[in-house]
This record gives structure tokens, sequence and C-alpha cells, in this order.
């Protein structure tokens, strides 16, 4: 399919919808192919967000969406609700972008095990790579842990898709941390397609000259509001002379924001985003955080101590199974999130600060770059 005298191309299809996990995901996923002689295009349907997905990727927008906690619906930028022609739009730039570009590997990130929401322009992509010719190599990207379906039918429908439409299922874990079928009911009907490349976390982080005891932090922001309330109000259970640094996340509400500044005793520094947010963590005591994937590989890449609050508003399951794992390991202090109150967060506080420092675990975190190494192992068999 490929040949020797150009590189091979990777058309990678991303969704963000409420935070900026999965974007970041795949722009490290994208930045790794890069590196290892991959023309990538990504394409992205969410709100920007300014550093992703960095440079030398090219980057396709389609017409943005996003939606509320509850995943249901989509709107576009100004609230209204997206409608058939607002479909129709993104579909025709999403399949002009594929006939153009032609390329040697599709990358669908999360679908079809999760954004049912885009199942209207991602169906249509399907079809045209089935009818490709040459027909290029498919494959969903996915975390390690997966949101359970709480619908009837969902994951048959799933495999269905997975059997008719895709090469490979990319899980971006390690199998002795979290497997597939741990989440994923029907995962032995797909077994075959199913290739794990280790978490995709940055290298492990230098640690940055300013310091902070505690870090405090809720991904994007969108629903961290609570999180940050609670431990803004705890710390003031604890010596005044630790360093806090709360990190709201870009997509906090204004009103959210300006209430926790008007709150911040003098050791506590506030900042929206802190690009050098891994090595704040690599030089700090105890990390805050919400459980999502990302921030767990970055806080594994480090001996800060964790106290996670996972995401769990709407049914979400996926980082609550992430925390539950981590504090079977004694690598963690979890408190739920629907029970989140200053003495809740101070009992969490005080319990993670006894927690040893994380040792090395052995768990595989190179999986960018492993996610290279097999899409080139798939094209040479696919040649050969």
């Amino acid at each position: 399919m490929t040949t020797a005298n150009r590189q091979p191309r990777v058309f990678f299809y991303v969704q963000h919808l409420l935070g900026i996990g999965h974007l970041a995901r795949a722009s490290r996923i994208a930045r790794a192919l890069v590196e290892d002689g991959f023309a990538v295009t990504l394409v992205t349907g969410g709100l920007p967000v300014k550093g992703f997905p960095g440079p030398g990727i090219d980057h396709i927008e389609l017409p943005p969406v996003a939606t509320g906690v509850e995943f249901a619906g989509l709107a576009q930028v100004d609230g209204t609700p997206v409608d058939k022609a607002f479909e129709e739009t993104r579909t025709k730039m999403l399949l002009d972008a594929f006939h153009r570009i032609q390329p040697d590997v599709v990358i669908t990130e999360a679908f079809p095990f999760g954004r049912r929401q885009v199942r209207f322009e991602l169906l249509p992509l399907l079809d045209a790579i089935n009818a490709a010719n040459p027909r290029p190599i498919v494959c969903a990207s996915v975390r390690d842990i997966l949101q359970e379906n709480r619908k009837p039918g969902r994951d048959r429908e799933t495999v269905d898709l997975v059997q008719n439409h895709f090469d490979h299922v990319l899980v971006h874990g390690d199998p002795t941390f979290a497997r597939i079928e741990d989440t994923f009911p029907l995962a032995d009907e797909i077994a075959d397609r199913v290739i794990y490349t280790g978490m995709v976390a940055p290298p492990a982080p230098k640690p940055s000259e300013e310091r902070y005891d505690i870090v405090v932090s809720a991904g994007g922001g969108v629903v961290g509001a609570a999180l940050m309330e609670a431990a803004v109000a705890a710390s003031a259970d604890f010596d005044p002379e630790l360093k806090w640094c709360v990190i709201t996340g870009p997509n906090l509400p204004q009103a959210d924001f300006d209430r926790l500044a008007g709150n911040t005793a003098d050791n506590i520094a506030l900042f929206r985003f802190r690009p050098d947010f891994p090595n704040l963590l690599a030089a700090a005591t105890l990390s805050i955080s919400q459980a999502g994937y990302n921030t767990v590989g970055d806080l594994l890449q480090t001996s800060c101590r964790l106290l996670l609050v996972p995401f769990a508003t709407g049914g979400e399951t996926e980082q609550t199974e992430r925390a539950e794992k981590l504090k079977a390991m004694g690598l963690a202090a979890v408190v739920e999130e629907a029970s989140l109150s200053r003495e809740s967060m101070s009992a969490a506080i005080a319990e993670a600060l006894k927690l040893p420092p994380p040792s090395s675990i052995d768990i595989r975190m190179d999986g960018a770059k492993e996610t290279a190494r097999v899409l080139h192992g798939l094209l040479a068999a696919r040649r050969s």
C-alpha cells in the first residue's frame, strides 16, 4: 500500500466533548507517529484547545460540537442543537478530507466503543473506507478502561462494527493493570483484533524548581469545581506552611474561578493552566485530582502521592474503576465525588499523606511509541 518513496499516511479522527483528555492522548500518539516517520492528519471536532495537536501534525478542524455533563445531545458553539444540515456539512468535510489524503491507516479515537453521538459522520466514513481501493488499515484507539454501557444492545452493536469494519483495536494500556474484558463484556468476540500498546504517557518529567507541597487539578475544569472548592476549604485544616497549587483547567466557568480566587489563603497559588504540570507533580508531595487517563499517566511517572476523586456524574464508571485499581495496589487514596466536603477531603488528604511514595511500578508507559511500532509492523505485514 505504501511505497518506499513516500511516508505512510495516517488519518486520525478524534472527537473531544466534555474535557480535553481524548484530544491530549490522540495528540501525544500523533506526535510519536510523526517522530517515527508517519505523515499524520488529525481531524478534530471539538472546541479548539491551545497547544493541541502540536507542531508537525496536519490538522483539520470540523465545525465544533460540545455536550453537557450528561452526554445527552450535541450542540454547536452558540448552544444551538445540532441539526441535519450541520451533520451533512461535517460529514462532507470528513469524507472530502479522507478522499484527498488517501491514507494508509485510519484511526478512530474511542469509536465504536464510544462517541456514538457522531456516528452520523463516522458510519459514512467507514463505508467510504470499505469502498476504497486500496483499502487502508482501520484501527480503533481506546483507553485501557472503558465506560460501561448502560443500554441493552450497545455492546453487541460495538462488536458488529468492529467485526465488519475494523482490522485492529489498539488498547492503550498494560494488560497487567487492566484488560479490555474487565470493562467490555463481549471482549472475547474481538480478542483476535486487540493489541495492547501500554499507557500513552510522557517521559518521566524533571522536577520543577518551583515547588509546591500539594498540587490540585481537575483536567479541563468543566466538572472540577466541587473538587477544587473542597480542597481549598480543607487546606485550612493543615499546616499553613504547606504550599498549595490549584490548577482549575481552562474550561472552569469564570464564576467558579472567581469564587475560588476569593477563598484562597496566602499559601495557595491559583492558576487556570500550567504547561509544566507534570514537572510540578514530580516535585510535589501530594496530588489531588480526578482519575482521568492522562492525569494518572502523568502521576505514575512521578513519586507523588495520589488522592483521587473520580468523575462519576451521569453514570460514568471509567474513572472510578481506575481509582479503585490504584487504591487496591496501595498507590492512592480515594474520595467519592458524591461525598465531597471539607471534612471528607481533609480526612482523605491525611490518609494520602501517610501513603508511601509510589515505588517503581511495572506498568508499560510508552504506549505512543509502541503504537508507532505496531503500525509500522502492520503496514510491513500487508506489503509482504
